[in-house]
């Protein structure tokens, strides 16, 4: 059970390191001057923001399934 709860310990890390990777690329696409290129860009990072969460949901219901099964 051990492995079970530190798998979904390391992939809710990896999920919030996509956020904080988003939080890094919408700060990016802010400095556009460009209206139409500014809301692409967040669009894209809007995706990979998502997923992010995704991610980090799924580690942290690893991690309850292994405490749950404990």
């Amino acid at each position: 059970m051990n492995a079970i709860l530190w798998s979904g310990a390391a992939i809710t890390l990896l999920g919030l390191a996509g956020l904080v990777w988003c939080i890094r690329l919408a700060l990016a696409a802010r400095s556009e001057q460009d209206p139409e290129a500014r809301k692409s860009a967040l669009n894209r990072v809007l995706i990979w923001n998502m997923s992010g969460f995704g991610v980090a949901a799924l580690g942290l219901m690893v991690v309850v399934v292994a405490i749950i099964l404990r």
